[in-house]
């Protein structure tokens, strides 16, 4: 009882092994919750109740593409300042590569995308038709119904105190940095790991035709300018076998998706497959499959390969012994110095020379007993 009363004030988790309750014995594990996504209050915003009609809980509506996307876990709350309410919802996912996808689900076409909250951030109308901000930082997604581009600074604090997810886990994915921009729809990018999250993302390609069970990332872009209006999907897989495999799919099922089949175009780089379809002529479909190279992914500077990564790391630790190593030897030098100065000082001020002879210790080694005396053999010792 005692137990139980102590886990409840603490808030944490008790969980009892089955095992040990069948032989007779009770062993109770406990496990610290993990902090809250959204805090009570930052800056001026305080938790509040709601000031009208609540918007519709973005993670309910998408509650099979998020699952899809790696979700961890969400939370929604109303906050007020000055007689104004948001709307915010927060939601973890297992990496960025997750909060990638559902951050691309989740904007709006025509918002205008920024990096001043995190990693990436969009400003424009929200999926109620409101102003609303969306950004996301490491592996979480944020959306603030209700807000402008005037509130970007008063939401910095929020941004800064979400959870940071150190390792590859915070690494960006590549595909969706290889997207053209000239003539690209603002918030028109789509980045799926999934057929859920892809159809609900509005894919252009047959999505039971891009081989899912092998893992790859697609990436749907949409482009309108002189040239016409135009449809980009890259797709990248595991190895360039199954990435051949797919593009061939996709060249005989061109005819069956409309439009001007005779000006789409696909072609195969590797690991990477580009499909062009839209009112663009032949030769600018091709001219824009044929500009997205894979050696492009590995000069992109917000992210790093694996192994740039890990020996940035190496160099930043051995850069640091070495900063380390300088700064102690420093101080046992300025030390001596110190206390050298301070003991020829002192002795000034007692009369003494600041400098003394040097005194040499003696273990006083030398004989201290009689040499022994040794009598021939016809002596004889007298008392």
């Amino acid at each position: 009882m005692a137990l139980a009363v102590m886990a409840a004030g603490l808030g944490l988790c008790v969980a009892v092994s089955p095992a040990a309750t069948a032989a007779g014995q009770t062993s109770v594990k406990l496990m610290e919750p993990g902090a809250p996504l959204l805090p009570e209050k930052f800056g001026e915003w305080k938790k509040g109740a709601p000031g009208g009609a609540t918007p519709a809980n973005v993670v309910a509506g998408n509650k099979d593409e998020l699952a899809e996307c790696g979700e961890l876990r969400s939370q929604a709350a109303e906050y007020a300042r000055g007689g104004r309410n948001v709307h915010i919802e927060a939601i973890e996912f297992g990496d960025r590569t997750g909060a990638t996808s559902a951050f691309t689900l989740l904007q709006q076409p025509g918002m205008k995308v920024g990096q001043e909250l995190g990693a990436s951030d969009a400003v424009g109308a929200g999926p109620n038709g409101e102003g609303a901000v969306l950004f996301t930082v490491g592996s979480t997604v944020v959306l603030v119904q209700g807000a402008t581009a005037a509130d970007f600074g008063t939401l910095k604090e929020l941004a800064e105190g979400l959870p940071k997810v150190p390792g590859n886990r915070g690494v960006a994915p590549l595909l969706p940095r290889l997207v053209p921009a000239k003539g690209l729809v603002a918030g028109s990018v789509r980045y799926a790991l999934g057929p859920v999250t892809y159809a609900a993302e509005g894919g252009v390609l047959p999505a039971a035709s891009l081989g899912w069970d092998k893992e790859p990332e697609v990436v749907t872009a949409r482009y309108d300018d002189g040239r016409g209006k135009e449809a980009l999907t890259t797709l990248l897989y595991p190895t360039p076998e199954i990435a051949g495999n797919v593009a061939k799919t996709i060249e005989a099922e061109l005819p069956q998706l409309g439009g001007n089949a005779a000006t789409a175009k696909v072609r195969r780089e590797g690991t990477l497959v580009v499909v062009a379809t839209g009112s663009f002529a032949g030769d600018e479909a091709q001219r824009m499959v044929e500009n997205i190279h894979l050696r492009q992914m590995t000069f992109n500077q917000d992210v790093q390969p694996t192994f740039h990564i890990a020996a940035l790391q190496t160099y930043s630790l051995l850069e640091n012994i070495a900063i380390l190593s300088g700064v102690l030897m420093t101080g046992a030098v300025l030390l001596g110095l110190f206390l050298g100065v301070g003991r020829a000082t002192l002795r000034v001020m007692m009369g003494k020379p600041a400098a003394m002879e040097p005194e040499f210790l003696s273990l006083h080694l030398s004989p201290q007993n009689k040499p022994a005396e040794f009598h021939a053999a016809d002596q004889v010792e007298r008392s």
